[in-house]
């Protein structure tokens, strides 16, 4: 059976924070590639009250058996008590792009290869 691809969505309080937090992810080939969305608004309740803040959205490229690692990882990384770490199943897609991030994530490769 492939290995699943998963979209895992995090939000944050700023494009910097999770552009770190995405490369920390990608660097430890958690992820093949994260997107960082800047400037869009957040309405959500917290502590009994809500809340309107502006924030950023990471989109994280990953497979089903690294998801729970990548959400841990955010979780220690994230200045968030509670950090969004959400996770949708990919049904289909380019095969080749696919692919790509299957390779580019877990275990490190020898020098040369991807």
């Amino acid at each position: 059976m492939t290995e699943p691809v998963r979209l895992i969505m995090v939000t944050g309080p700023d494009r910097e924070t999770l552009v770190r937090i995405g490369r920390a992810l990608v660097e430890e080939r958690l992820a093949a590639c994260v997107n960082v969305l800047p400037g869009h608004m957040s309405v959500y309740r917290w502590e009994g009250e809500v809340h309107v803040d502006a924030e950023a959205l990471a989109v994280v490229k990953t497979t089903g058996s690294a998801a729970q690692s990548v959400c841990q990882r955010v979780a220690e990384l994230h200045p968030y008590d509670l950090p969004e770490c959400v996770a949708i199943n990919v049904v289909e897609g380019s095969r080749r792009y696919l692919e790509w991030v299957r390779e580019s994530v877990g275990e490190r490769k020898p020098d040369g290869e991807a």
